[in-house]
C-alpha cells in the first residue's frame, strides 16, 4: 500500500507541474488536487488489482502515439477527398479482453484515435462509429487489445 501510495502521488504530481508548465506559484492547489487525486484512485483502483507492466505500458503508448499519427493522417486525407467520399458506418467486435479496466480502457482509447468513437461497451462486445468503413478498424482494435493485454499481463488477446 505504502508504495503504490508513494508512485500514485509522485505521478499525480508530475502530472499537475506538467498541467501548469511547472509554474512555483500553482504548487499551493498542486498538492491538494495531487494528494485528493491519490486517495481517490487508491479507492477507485486499489492497488494489486490490474497492476500495469512497464515494458508493456510503453509499447502501449508508442502504438498508441504512432496509431494516432497514422489515423489523423488517413483522416485528413479522407477530408480533402470531400465529404461525398465518406462511409460512415458502425461496427460491432467481440472483445478478448479481461472485464474491467482492460475494455473500458479499450473503449476510451479508441475514443481518441482519429475517425473512431465507442458507442456502447457491453458483456463481451465493442460497438464503434467509424468515419469511413474503409479504414483499417479492425485491424487496429485487434493489435490495441494485444497491447493492453501485454501492459496488464492479461493472456486475454493474442
Amino acid at each position: 500500500m505504502t508504495g503504490a501510495l508513494l508512485q500514485r502521488g509522485i505521478l499525480f504530481g508530475l502530472l499537475w507541474w506538467i498541467a501548469v508548465e511547472g509554474r512555483q506559484d500553482a504548487w499551493g492547489m498542486g498538492l491538494v488536487a495531487a494528494t485528493t487525486a491519490t486517495g481517490v484512485s487508491l479507492v477507485m483502483l486499489p492497488p494489486g488489482k490490474n497492476s500495469v507492466s512497464p515494458g508493456g505500458l510503453f509499447g502501449f503508448l508508442g502504438f498508441f502515439v504512432w496509431q494516432s499519427v497514422k489515423g489523423g493522417v488517413q483522416v485528413a486525407a479522407i477530408a480533402l477527398r470531400g465529404r461525398l467520399d465518406l462511409r460512415p458506418t458502425v461496427i460491432e467486435l467481440p472483445l478478448v479482453l479481461p472485464p474491467g479496466l482492460p475494455r473500458v480502457l479499450l473503449a476510451c482509447v479508441l475514443g481518441l484515435m482519429p475517425g473512431t468513437v465507442g458507442i456502447c461497451l457491453s458483456n463481451d462486445r465493442l460497438r464503434l462509429h467509424v468515419l469511413d468503413e474503409r479504414l483499417p478498424v479492425t485491424t487496429v482494435v485487434r493489435a490495441m487489445e494485444a497491447h493492453i493485454a501485454r501492459m496488464f499481463g492479461s493472456k486475454g488477446a493474442a
